[in-house]
């Protein structure tokens, strides 16, 4: 069976469509948007809306893989002369802040529904798990090469702990206030310089109980814990 949106005609309603509801999210909140509205506001019949989209979530699902393509090239571009942990772990959250900028307002409306794990378009949720391992796939990239030694037992659990390290940033970013988001800006340079400075310091001999308290609190927040 082919997709609704295979045909170059099909593909531009799509995005109407999505471009419709991204709008109203942004207006009006995702909860109180109905299908008939964002129909009326991108000028189709409210089934045609439903034959495109059969849900809300799954208009926000769109929007996330669209989202998702888009950054790709991207953060590779903007990772190819970074050099050391600090600047690539910014420069990868800061590809995301500036392709986000345009729809911060959609962020916050889906904020509430995000936060619950158990949402659909919730980014800790099962069904966004295909993105968030793209996700985990950069933050495993930057570590190679990155001109410090992480201790072994710390390696693999750092590209899910820097992710969420990244949550953090997008979550307080979605809610500055301040002109142009400026706090943030200054939170993403602090911030990203606190953390590979800790990381740099956990393989120290000294630090090892505190990697070992460390690595434990991951365990009990992945749900790994025994």
């Amino acid at each position: 069976m082919s997709s609704p949106k295979s045909t170059p005609k099909a593909e531009e309603t799509a995005t109407r469509i999505l471009d419709a509801s991204l709008e109203l999210f942004r207006l009006e909140g995702f909860d109180a948007a109905t299908m008939r509205d964002i129909a009326q506001k991108a000028g189709v019949a409210t089934g045609a809306a439903y034959y495109y989209y059969p849900s809300k979530d799954a208009i926000v699902m769109d929007f996330y893989r669209r989202a998702c393509a888009e950054m790709q090239p991207k953060i590779e571009a903007a990772l190819e002369h970074a050099d050391g942990l600090e600047n690539r772990l910014r420069e990868l959250i800061r590809v995301k802040l500036v392709h986000f900028a345009p729809y911060r307002g959609v962020l916050r409306a889906l904020l509430r529904n995000g936060a619950d794990p158990k949402h659909p378009i919730s980014p800790f949720s099962p069904q966004t798990a295909e993105i968030r391992c793209i996700d985990f796939d950069w933050f495993r990239r930057i570590l190679v090469d990155c001109g410090m030694r992480i201790p072994r037992d710390l390696e693999p659990q750092l590209p899910s702990v820097l992710w969420f390290f990244q949550m953090g940033v997008i979550f307080f970013w979605v809610i500055d206030e301040s002109p142009d988001q400026a706090r943030t800006t200054r939170l993403l340079e602090l911030a990203t310089k606190s953390v590979t400075t800790l990381i740099r310091l956990s393989g120290l001999p000294l630090m090892r109980p505190v990697r070992k308290a460390a690595l434990e609190l991951i365990a009990v927040v992945k749900g790994d814990h025994a």
